[in-house]
């Protein structure tokens, strides 16, 4: 018999008056896995997480943790833990003692054994006697993660925790985190805002528009074969453009460019959108492929963007990675060929927007 996943979802609305946050939406995650929900502002992802961890009351649906109904739970009959974006730390409270918050039935000894122990985990042994106003962003962040983890929960929830951080430390501390919950193998749902930081971190993302999931999938899954154009235009960097089936295995660009694709999953005549990520697309010499003018060149440490105008869609806008070590990496003005390798390209169907 296949053991239930730890946390499920099913059909779950929350309407504020005539305002719909999340429509319908249906989520599983399995036992140890780190899921995260990210999407444009407004999306529902902060209401999802907060209603399946309690903090709001779901207008339809049903919510189970290790297979049991919790819909009409507290959160503290939930077995949750919860960081808030601001790490909500009590400043009255020393570090042990903003840990020790919430452990119940255990001894004097014993709890300052656990709060220890968690210290030592998340890399602040020595400052339990410490205030929060005495610690750095990075430090809150990480005393705010061993208080969720104090209870021992069946599944931590994290609303943006890293948000408030300047990137190097936020870049540091998602590795961490990563680490510590493979570590735990606690079961963890986490709201970001920040597409490389899921992609970093999760096991499986839920990508959400208008507060329904557009895709659910492992990063690679997500990043690779986006479900819909959404999905391919807000998930990292990519050149969507807008496109037709002409024939069994060709697509037409921008209405005058022929090129080959799979277009096994379309019909001659489908109005669609063909999409592949910079790095995927190749730089030829003049006079090979579709010609192109280089417009702009900007340095990115590993990579250099370049973006480049097609002779035959003089609008059009085509973004080209290349390794910043190239030596023969084009210049503004200089003409090149393109190549779309088929294999690389995502055939998807057309939702009205520019691409």
């Amino acid at each position: 018999m296949t053991a239930a996943p730890a946390l499920r979802v099913r059909g779950l609305t929350k309407l504020f008056g005539p305002q719909v946050a999340v429509a319908g939406v249906d989520f599983e995650v399995e036992a140890g896995a780190f899921a995260c929900l990210i999407g444009p502002s407004g999306c529902g992802k902060t209401t999802l997480l907060r209603v399946m961890a309690g903090l709001e009351t779901a207008s339809t649906g049903r919510i189970e943790i290790d297979g049991v109904d919790v819909s009409q739970n507290s959160p503290a009959k939930r077995g949750v833990g919860m960081v808030f974006q601001s790490y909500a730390l009590f400043p009255n409270m020393t570090v042990a003692a903003n840990v020790a918050y919430g452990i119940r039935g255990l001894r004097s000894g014993e709890r300052e054994a656990r709060v220890w122990a968690l210290l030592q985990t998340v890399g602040l042994a020595g400052f339990e006697a410490r205030w929060p106003r005495e610690l750095s962003g990075g430090q809150q962040q990480r005393v705010a993660m061993a208080r969720a983890l104090a209870t021992e929960p069946k599944i931590l929830f994290l609303d943006e925790p890293l948000s408030a951080l300047d990137p190097l430390m936020r870049e540091q501390l998602r590795g961490e985190l990563k680490r510590l919950q493979q570590r735990l193998k606690v079961t963890t749902v986490m709201v970001t805002h920040d597409q490389a930081e899921a992609l970093a971190v999760a096991d499986v993302i839920a990508v959400m528009r208008a507060g329904r999931i557009e895709q659910l999938g492992d990063p690679q899954d997500i990043y690779d074969r986006p479900s819909n154009d959404f999905v391919a235009g807000f998930v990292g960097a990519a050149n969507r453009m807008d496109a037709e089936v002409v024939a069994p295995g060709c697509i037409r660009l921008w209405d005058v460019l022929d090129i080959c694709a799979d277009t096994s999953a379309q019909r001659v005549g489908d109005k669609i959108v063909a999409v592949i990520r910079p790095e995927f697309v190749r730089l030829r010499p003049a006079g090979e492929g579709p010609a192109a003018a280089i417009v702009s060149r900007l340095f990115g440490g590993a990579t250099v963007r370049l973006e480049a105008v097609p002779e035959a869609a003089a609008t059009a806008r085509v973004q080209i990675d290349v390794p910043a070590w190239s030596l023969d990496t084009p210049q503004v003005g200089v003409r090149i060929g393109l190549d779309f390798p088929p294999e690389r390209l995502r055939l998807l169907p057309r939702e009205g927007r520019p691409s």
